[in-house]
């Protein structure tokens, strides 16, 4: 893994769009980001009825449930990421927030592993995503030290490195909410490789979290923060990603 690692988090900004996701990884490759990452759920198994139920107007239909599954890939168009990330040489991996969802990204044999912020409480998803013994970053946003101390136990005792990601779980992050003197309390805390993984849609925030000791750098990415989508305002448009990229390669060479 090269250091500083750039993920540029496609997640849902694809709006269910197979073509949308290929220009946004085009655009990662073109920022030389070092991976582009999805977010995978099984929408019945992740909401309640209740909640899916509700009203939601969105450009699938009026419920909640319409909205979430038109925004999730099938087998078919993850086959086609897979083809196409390959074509791009730049690899992929994908958040589960689900055993079902982890899994399905299973067949793809992935480089990486994510375990969100909200998921580290599921110690069956964590177990399952241990089990692969695969290199995780674990977001730390919403837990205390308890609970992420306890997934990284989970994850160590199959072999696999953890990164940790300082994360605020807030869409967008004000610039006086990033909190990122944590990065430097986390490291000497756990003694593991720290990372960051942003929703403020800007720049400054991931020069510093390097500069503070940070390892890793996910950025959320979209071809338009206009467009519709609830993490478009919290994304960076090209410009943006490339000068965090290019940031991250000149605070290396200066540390």
């Amino acid at each position: 893994m090269r250091k500083p690692f750039v993920t540029a988090e496609i997640g849902i900004n694809h709006n269910g769009d197979i073509g949308i996701a290929k220009k946004l990884i085009d655009m990662a490759v073109r920022c030389n980001c070092d991976a582009v990452k999805f977010q995978k759920r099984t929408v019945e198994a992740v909401y309640s009825k209740e909640f899916l139920d509700s009203p939601r107007q969105s450009p699938w239909g009026t419920t909640q449930r319409e909205q979430k599954l038109g925004l999730e890939f099938n087998q078919g168009d993850y086959e086609e990421i897979q083809d196409y990330c390959s074509y791009m040489d730049i690899p992929w991996y994908a958040s589960a927030w689900d055993i079902e969802s982890q899994k399905f990204l299973k067949q793809f044999d992935l480089p990486y592993n994510k375990i969100a912020s909200a998921m580290i409480v599921d110690d069956y998803l964590v177990e399952e995503i241990a089990l692969e013994g695969k290199t995780t970053f674990v977001s730390t946003g919403l837990n205390n030290t308890a609970k992420v101390e306890h997934a990284v136990r989970l994850l160590e005792q199959n072999g696999c490195k953890v990164i940790l990601m300082h994360c605020i779980m807030k869409y967008p992050c004000p610039t006086d909410e990033c909190q990122l003197a944590k990065i430097p309390v986390l490291i000497e805390t756990y003694g593991l490789p720290v990372g960051y993984s942003s929703h403020n849609p800007g720049t400054v925030d991931s020069t510093v979290a390097l500069a503070l000791g940070a390892k890793a750098i996910e950025k959320h990415i979209t071809l338009d923060r206009s467009m519709y989508g609830s993490d478009q305002s919290a994304s960076l448009e090209e410009n943006g990603l490339h000068i965090v990229v290019r940031n991250a390669q000149i605070v290396d060479s200066m540390l």
